[in-house]
């Protein structure tokens, strides 16, 4: 599959989160849970998400990834236990939708890091993995995964 890369400059974009540990392959059992208590949390302030539900690597070891787990808002929320308010970071970044299953994911990094190398850009934060589509009613071939690394 050959993967397309685009340059972009993001803004920033206020969160709610938790943060998590959890293998890769553990990932999706923990995925929907940490989302649902995202979501508890924004309903006592009333607010739905603006965006995808998303995940942050803090660093890319598959065997124990430290992941921010939440969704964007209009305006900044206040937390609530282990529900933290954050922000997706303005500055350039580099992104490209991935279309297919998960375990296919890797690829598609791996593609990204040789564009970024051949434009001479460098990795400088959690990479975002934005899912555009549900896969308990999208056929799993047709997910859409939006990648977003930034960049300096």
């Amino acid at each position: 599959m050959a993967y397309e890369c685009e340059r972009i400059e993001m803004v920033a974009q206020p969160t709610l989160v938790v943060r998590r540990r959890a293998a890769v392959e553990r990932l999706p059992e923990v995925l929907g849970p940490a989302w649902g208590v995202v979501m508890a949390c924004a309903a006592r302030s009333g607010p739905e998400p603006v965006g995808a539900p998303f995940a942050a690597f803090h660093n890319m070891d598959m065997q124990d990834p430290d992941v921010e787990i939440g969704f964007v808002f209009e305006r900044a929320l206040a937390g609530d236990g282990e529900v933290e308010p954050g922000e997706i970071p303005a500055g350039t970044a580099v992104q490209r939708v991935h279309v297919g299953p998960f375990d296919q994911l890797g690829a598609a990094y791996a593609a990204m890091r040789a564009w970024m190398a051949e434009h001479g850009l460098e990795h400088a934060g959690p990479a975002f993995e934005h899912y555009l589509a549900d896969p308990s009613d999208t056929p799993i071939e047709q997910v859409r995964t939006l990648i977003v690394i930034p960049v300096r």
